[in-house]
């Protein structure tokens, strides 16, 4: 196990908003950025976008994350296949990776529905250690706003899993 090296992830998948209420499906882009802890930087970075077997990309999901149906019939491939350029090109279960959330445990829903296996075991959610270390308690703080509270500027668009990914390796760079 590398514990100089954490994989920071971000997981978009094909959503919805119905009546104002919305929901969430199969996995359609993880970004990740894996972060040195001796050197402090962001060392490489990566974006996926996967094929979902079932669900469609809705125009609400495409005007909130940026990913067409047709980006992901051209550039998707299927989870198996992005789970194992992950491990081969960020080291799988030798890293220690981490997110904004529970996007390990969506990522491992996900995995046993399709018979994958989790390309990684050791987690860190950023958000509990974030409410943890600024004694936050029962607040719940969104990742964007975590970041300016620590005065580090978001880059990009949020809602893009390669973008949140590169942001969240920023900030793990000061929490860590």
């Amino acid at each position: 196990m590398n514990h100089n090296r954490v994989v920071c992830f971000d997981l978009e998948m094909c959503c919805w908003n119905e009546n104002g209420i919305g929901r969430t499906g199969e996995i359609i882009e993880i970004g990740l950025a894996e972060i040195d802890l001796t050197s402090g930087e962001i060392v490489k970075r990566a974006q996926y976008y996967v094929k979902p077997e079932a669900d469609e990309v809705s125009q609400f999901c495409t005007e909130l994350t940026g990913i067409s149906p047709r980006k992901i019939e051209k550039q998707g491939r299927s989870l198996g296949e992005v789970l194992n350029s992950m491990k081969k090109n960020f080291g799988g279960s030798n890293k220690i990776y981490a997110s904004w959330g529970r996007d390990d445990v969506i990522l491992q829903n996900e995995c046993a529905k399709k018979g994958l296996e989790m390309p990684f075991r050791e987690f860190i959610n950023l958000a509990t250690l974030f409410r943890i270390q600024n004694r936050l308690k029962d607040k719940r703080v969104g990742h964007k706003v975590a970041q300016e509270m620590k005065g580090i500027t978001w880059e990009g668009r949020q809602h893009s899993g390669y973008v949140d990914a590169y942001n969240l390796a920023k900030l793990a760079l000061v929490m860590l």
